[in-house]
């Protein structure tokens, strides 16, 4: 059985703070689980560009408000208690209205080191 808390997780090499989101790393590919589960952070006021073009993810909003732009796609609302997929691997823009908190679930699991590289992608890191 794993058990963690969020308090041992902050200001640890798993807590990846960047100038768009934070990532709480609770779940990592070390843990053996099949996924990898992050407690999210997306800043006020920001635009990330994300393409997971290695990994599928799984995103559920517990606080905040934002969008999710599918890239020559749609535009959707985000608010607490929405899901959303990304198992195409689409190319997205993700707005912060106000603070976003997102629990996310990354297949296949990520290491804990990855971040965007300029086109928005996580390298697939295999240890």
């Amino acid at each position: 059985m794993i058990v963690k808390h969020l308090d041992h997780i902050v200001n640890t090499e798993d807590d990846i703070d960047t100038s768009t989101w934070n990532s709480r790393r609770l779940l990592l590919k070390k843990d053996g689980m099949g996924f990898s589960m992050h407690d999210t952070l997306i800043k006020a006021g920001t635009e990330t560009s994300i393409w997971y073009r290695n990994h599928v993810e799984a995103v559920y909003c517990v606080e905040g408000e934002g969008e999710i732009e599918v890239v020559d796609g749609e535009t959707y609302p985000i608010r607490p208690g929405t899901l959303y997929a990304l198992d195409g691997h689409e190319k997205h823009l993700l707005r912060a209205k106000s603070q976003m908190r997102m629990v996310c679930v990354f297949n296949p699991p990520l290491t804990g080191r990855e971040v965007h590289d300029p086109e928005g992608v996580y390298p697939l890191i295999e240890d």
